[in-house]
C-alpha cells in the first residue's frame, strides 16, 4: 500500500436472503454508499430448508444490484468472522426492523465480538415502509397467488411466480 492510500473499507451484509426483498435492497443501497465495497453474502443455512438454491439466490441479488458498481454478491457456510477474515472486511452490515430484531442480533453482534474483537456489527434502521417485510412473509403470499409486487423487485416477483406456478 501506498504512504498516502488508505485501506479499502469493506463492509458484509450476510443474509440468507430467500428471497431478497425491497426492505434488504434498501439496506444494500444505502450500505453501498457508506463503503468502499459492500459483499453481499448468502448465507449457506444448512438447517433452513430455502426455496431459492444458493446460485439463484446469487443470482437475483447481481440482478437487483447490477447497478450499484460497489457491490459484490458472495456465499459462505463457514462462521461469518471466519469469511470476514478470509474477505479482509472489518463491518458486518445487519438490518433492524423491531425491538425483537435487536435483541438477537445484539446478540449475534457480541458473539462475533468475542470470536474477533476487529469485527465490528453497525446496525441499519430499516425504512419504516419496510418495517413489516420478510422474506418469509413474501414466500407465504406468493405460494397463495397473492400480489407481492410492492414487496419484491420485478426480478425476484418472476421468479416467485415460476417456483409457485400451479
Amino acid at each position: 500500500m501506498m504512504e498516502n492510500e488508505c485501506p479499502q473499507r469493506i463492509a458484509v451484509y450476510p443474509g440468507s436472503f430467500d428471497p431478497v426483498t425491497l426492505g434488504h435492497l434498501d439496506i444494500i443501497q444505502r450500505a453501498s454508499k457508506q463503503f468502499d465495497r459492500l459483499i453481499v453474502a448468502v448465507l449457506n443455512n444448512t438447517s433452513k430448508n430455502p426455496l431459492f438454491s444458493v446460485e439463484e439466490r446469487k443470482t437475483l441479488l447481481a440482478q437487483v444490484t447490477r447497478s450499484m458498481p460497489n457491490v459484490e454478491i458472495d456465499s459462505f457456510r463457514d462462521l461469518l468472522v471466519r469469511y470476514m477474515q478470509s474477505r479482509q472486511a472489518n463491518v458486518i452490515i445487519r438490518g433492524i426492523r423491531s425491538v425483537s430484531d435487536f435483541e438477537y442480533e445484539l446478540q449475534l453482534a457480541s458473539t462475533n465480538h468475542q470470536l474477533d474483537s476487529e469485527i465490528e456489527t453497525i446496525f441499519m434502521m430499516t425504512n419504516p415502509k419496510f418495517s413489516y417485510l420478510s422474506s418469509s412473509i413474501v414466500k407465504e403470499i406468493a405460494r397463495f397467488q397473492g400480489n407481492v409486487h410492492d414487496l419484491v423487485p420485478a426480478e425476484v416477483e418472476a421468479a416467485l411466480l415460476d417456483k409457485y406456478r400451479v
